[in-house]
């Protein structure tokens, strides 16, 4: 089942390796935006941004991250709810 274009995901990950499976089916799904919560996760942002990068040679390989690390949960929910580009769209919350 294909992700939802806004997504909250939580940290921290069970097993940071199954980042890379995660960020390919962003991509592939054509997800706009994973936001971070939780302890750690501007660092876990890090790593997704430089999965999506890669070699750099892919300007195709696009995704929009942010961090919320002493956000309340509620807020940034509704950051993604309001997402500019998604508007209305629904948002998923993933913990891996």
């Amino acid at each position: 089942m294909p992700f939802a274009r806004k997504l909250i995901l939580h940290v921290p990950v069970s097993n940071e390796t199954l980042l890379d499976g995660f960020v390919q089916q962003c991509l592939n799904d054509d997800v706009s935006l994973v936001a971070v919560v939780g302890p750690g996760c501007a660092r876990v942002e890090d790593i997704i941004d430089a999965i999506v990068v890669g070699d750099g040679t892919d300007e195709t390989r696009f995704l929009c991250t942010t961090s919320h690390p002493d956000e309340p949960f509620e807020d940034v929910l509704n950051m993604a709810r309001t997402w500019e580009f998604e508007r209305g769209d629904p948002v998923e919350e993933v913990r891996l």
